[in-house]
């Protein structure tokens, strides 16, 4: 019964990031939501904690970084931006 406990939580956890990735603009929506939906589930622990962090940040910086404005300062971050951008094609 474990397991069925650990996949249920597992489920819960990915509705929270799937909401928590609902942005402001439908620039990053398209960006975001395929991700969580195509990708996430592939990401080490590691990767997800940067990813759970990304999706903190505020919609300007997430906008200038991910349309190239600007570079972020945050190596781990820069590169989830960037692994993101080579994963989902919009």
């Amino acid at each position: 019964m474990l397991p069925l406990k650990q996949s249920e939580e597992a489920l819960k956890d990915k509705r929270r990031l799937r909401w928590a990735c609902r942005r402001g603009m439908l620039e990053l929506d398209v960006l975001f939501e395929p991700f969580v939906d195509q990708a996430y589930d592939e990401l080490s622990e590691e990767q997800k904690a940067v990813f759970r962090r990304l999706v903190t940040c505020d919609d300007p910086d997430l906008f200038a970084w991910f349309m190239g404005h600007q570079k972020c300062e945050d190596e781990e971050l820069d590169a989830m931006v960037q692994f993101m951008l080579s994963r989902v094609k919009v």
